[in-house]
C-alpha cells in the first residue's frame, strides 16, 4: 500500500510538471492531456518493456488514467493559484523525480534484478517521461544539458541499497532515498551547481 501511494504521489506530480509545460506552450485540451499522460507514464512504460512486464503496469489498472485525468483537471483550472510557471514546474518536477526513482528501484527488485540494473530502472523511470515531454514540446531535454537532473536519481538509488544494509524498514528506506533525490536536485540548482561541460567557453 506505501509503495503504491509513493507510484500514485508520484503520478500526480509528473502530471501536473507536463500540464505546466503544455500550457506554457499554449496547446490545446487535448495536447495538454497528451503531454500530462507521457510525462506521468512514459518512463514507467520503457521500464516495464524493458523488464518484460505485458501488458504496462497503468494500462492494467485505470487508477492511473482517472488520477492523471483528475491531475490534469486540476492543474489547468488552479493555474494561477500553483504559482508562477517556471518555479511550479522544476518543483514538481523534482517530486516526481524523486518519488518515481524509488518506484523504479523496487520494480527492478522485484523482477529480480542486480542492484546496479535497479538503479538504472529507477534513473529511466525518473527520467525518461521528462524527455518525452520535452520533446514533444520541441525543448532540449533537461537529462541532455547541464543541470543536474539523472546525478540525484542515482545518488538516491545508492542510498537505497546502503540503507538496506542497516535499516529492516523498507518505507523507511523508500522515504529517505526519495528525499535525498529531491534535496540533491533542489541544492544544485540553487547552489548553481552542474556537471561539467565539454566545450570550451568559446565554443558555447
Amino acid at each position: 500500500m506505501f509503495f503504491q501511494v509513493i507510484d500514485i504521489l508520484g503520478t500526480i506530480a509528473f502530471a501536473i510538471s507536463g500540464v505546466l509545460v503544455a500550457l506554457d506552450k499554449r496547446m490545446d485540451a487535448f495536447g495538454v492531456l497528451i503531454i500530462a499522460f507521457v510525462t506521468s507514464v512514459g518512463g514507467g512504460t520503457l521500464r516495464d518493456v524493458m523488464i518484460g512486464v505485458q501488458p504496462v503496469s497503468w494500462m492494467t489498472n485505470m487508477t492511473y488514467v482517472y488520477v492523471i485525468v483528475a491531475s490534469a483537471i486540476f492543474a489547468v483550472v488552479l493555474r494561477k493559484q500553483i504559482g508562477y510557471l517556471r518555479r511550479s514546474l522544476f518543483l514538481f518536477d523534482t517530486i516526481g523525480i524523486g518519488l518515481y526513482t524509488v518506484v523504479g528501484i523496487e520494480a527492478g527488485l522485484v523482477a529480480g534484478l542486480h542492484p546496479i540494473i535497479c538503479i538504472a530502472l529507477g534513473t529511466v523511470t525518473a527520467c525518461f517521461g521528462g524527455v518525452l515531454r520535452d520533446i514533444l514540446c520541441n525543448e532540449i531535454p533537461v537529462i541532455f544539458r547541464k543541470e543536474i537532473y539523472a546525478t540525484p536519481c542515482i545518488l538516491g538509488g545508492l542510498t537505497y541499497f546502503l540503507l538496506r544494509n542497516f535499516v529492516a524498514d523498507t518505507n523507511f528506506i523508500f522515504v529517505i532515498a526519495g528525499l535525498i533525490v529531491i534535496v540533491i536536485r533542489l541544492l544544485a540548482v540553487r547552489l548553481k551547481i552542474s556537471l561539467p561541460s565539454l566545450y570550451k567557453k568559446e565554443e558555447l
